[in-house]
């Protein structure tokens, strides 16, 4: 019997599940659907459940991994969410005061079919709810965002923290841009 991904180290779980890129599936948005009627049915009160990240954004490649944000009410305590979401199939992955990070659909034998990454935070800090819409909005922008992804992929295949950082600073840049054009959209 193999290793317990609790007990791999971040080298082997990177090994284990690298970085890989595919074009837009459209199954994407439905296996979101179904999840967000889970978690609607598992949380008794969330400000809002938004599909985010690239798989959201039908243009442009993606890794095969819905992201999800969930915003509790600012007078709620993330941790009571916590075991609620752990129950609906989630690995609780990091937590802070303010935000905690879930995943499901990693196995001892790499990735499953459908793989989810939940944020869940408090209402209102929602940066990547900008972002995606940016990025709907403005093909040019979404097409070079896809573009920096493409490059980075095969750099970063076994690194998935260098992978993000070096797409932060035009994350950021884009987000910072749609929260002027859009105000407080959300």
């Amino acid at each position: 019997m193999g290793k317990r991904l609790s007990e791999m180290t971040l080298e082997e779980l990177w090994q284990l599940f690298p970085i890989y890129l595919t074009e837009h599936q459209s199954c994407w948005q439905e296996w979101y659907s179904e999840e967000e009627r889970l978690l609607k049915n598992a949380l008794s009160s969330t400000e809002r459940i938004s599909h985010i990240g690239s798989t959201a954004v039908s243009s442009i490649w993606a890794k095969p991994i819905i992201d999800i944000l969930v915003e509790a009410p600012k007078e709620s305590r993330l941790l009571d969410y916590k075991d609620l979401i752990i129950n609906s199939g989630y690995i609780c992955m990091s937590q802070t005061e303010n935000s905690l990070s879930f995943n499901k659909g990693y196995t001892e034998n790499g990735f499953a079919e459908r793989v989810f990454h939940l944020h869940l935070r408090y209402a209102g800090d929602n940066n990547e709810l900008y972002f995606r819409d940016y990025l709907i909005e403005h093909p040019d922008v979404a097409k070079e965002y896809e573009e920096l992804k493409l490059k980075l992929w095969k750099k970063y295949e076994h690194n998935r923290d260098g992978y993000t950082n070096a797409k932060t600073e035009m994350v950021k840049q884009y987000t910072e841009k749609a929260r002027i054009l859009y105000g407080n959209r959300y």
